[in-house]
Order: structure tokens, then sequence, then C-alpha cells
């Protein structure tokens, strides 16, 4: 049985790494190095020696983030396929038919997609 006196050691913990990170900002406060004066001079962008030029917000087509979210998100989904992959003996019809479930879900998800042109670049 767990007693109150197994959450100390949680408790030092917590406070070892409060402490920690106290320590690390005050230190790096007092010991860091000081900003003189700024100018627009030391404020100006500065990479290997080459003066910059127009702007570095380069537009992106949504598409690209569209598909790198659409891959997570299906990875994730896939990610879930495993446990049952191992376990399938031991849940059963109950559990072949929660994994159906999902597979259905799954396929349903990734139609909408294709049907809505998520992944075709020609658009």
């Amino acid at each position: 049985m767990i007693s109150h006196a197994d959450y100390g050691y949680i408790l030092i913990q917590a406070l070892v790494a409060l402490g920690f990170v106290g320590v690390s900002l005050l230190g790096a406060h007092y010991l860091g190095p000081r900003q003189k004066k700024t100018t627009i001079e030391k404020n100006k962008n500065f990479e290997c020696g080459i003066e910059s030029e127009g702007d570095a917000r380069t537009p992106f087509s949504i598409r690209y983030f569209l598909t790198a979210v659409l891959f997570v998100l299906f990875d994730i989904e896939i990610v879930f396929f495993y446990p049952y992959a191992v376990n399938f003996k031991e849940f059963g019809l109950a559990g072949f038919m929660a994994v159906l479930t999902f597979v259905t879900i799954f396929f349903v998800g990734f139609f909408y997609v294709l049907k809505r042109g998520a992944l075709d670049w020609n658009k």
C-alpha cells in the first residue's frame, strides 16, 4: 500500500529541479554579459558578412503544412495498431471489433482527405 511518506521523494525531486532552475536563472542574470547601448548597427541582421536583401519571410504554400499535419495524424494512428498486433489473441472478439471500428474511422478520414483534394499537388 502506498503511504503519504512515499510522495516525499517526489517532492524532494521537484524541489531540487526548481532549485536548479532558480540558481541557473539567477546565475545567468548576474554572471552573464551585460548588453551595452543598442544602436541601429547592432540590431541589424548579420549573416556571414553579406548584406541582407529582401524579407526572410518566404511565403510557403499551405499545402505543405497540411501535408505535414496529415502525415503526423496518420502516422500516430498507425502507431495505435502496434498494441493490437502484439496482443491480438488476448483481446479476442471485443478487441477485434474495437480495431475494426478504429480502422473504419481511419479510412473514413482518409477518403475524406482524398475527396477534399488535400493530397493533390496539381491544384
